[in-house]
């Protein structure tokens, strides 16, 4: 399932997800605070969210209706598709490439790779 939310919509969602459900009085408050937004943005950030089936909001209450995880599984997808040609072979052979890991950190990652690794 892909879900496209732009980086201003993704501040908003942040947000959301840390207070979920939060009414909507309390999201303007922390918004202004924290983003430095109007309510007028607020409110149309949140209709195109609700409108694209990111967010209910019901009552003055909103709701999310994705995780952090499926947006970043998503967005993570779409770089590897937009970027590396789909292959998260290569993606990971870059990534690798340019980063120093300490021992713990990559036994981590070998343990993670024979977790997701296919068999024959």
């Amino acid at each position: 399932m892909e879900i496209q939310i732009y980086e201003s919509e993704l501040r908003l969602m942040e947000l959301i997800w840390d207070h979920a459900p939060v009414r909507s009085t309390a999201l303007v408050q922390m918004a202004g605070e924290t983003l430095g937004w109007k309510k007028s943005t607020v409110y149309t950030v949140l209709k195109k969210l609700a409108g694209r089936g990111i967010l209910r909001s019901e009552n003055a209450v909103i709701t999310p209706l994705v995780t952090r995880e499926q947006v970043r599984l998503s967005e993570s997808r779409s770089l590897i598709d937009k970027l590396f040609q789909g292959s998260s072979r290569l993606f990971l052979t870059n990534f690798l490439s340019k980063e120093e890991f300490t021992e713990e950190e990559a036994r981590e990652l070998k343990a993670l790779i024979d977790q997701h690794t296919k068999s024959e």
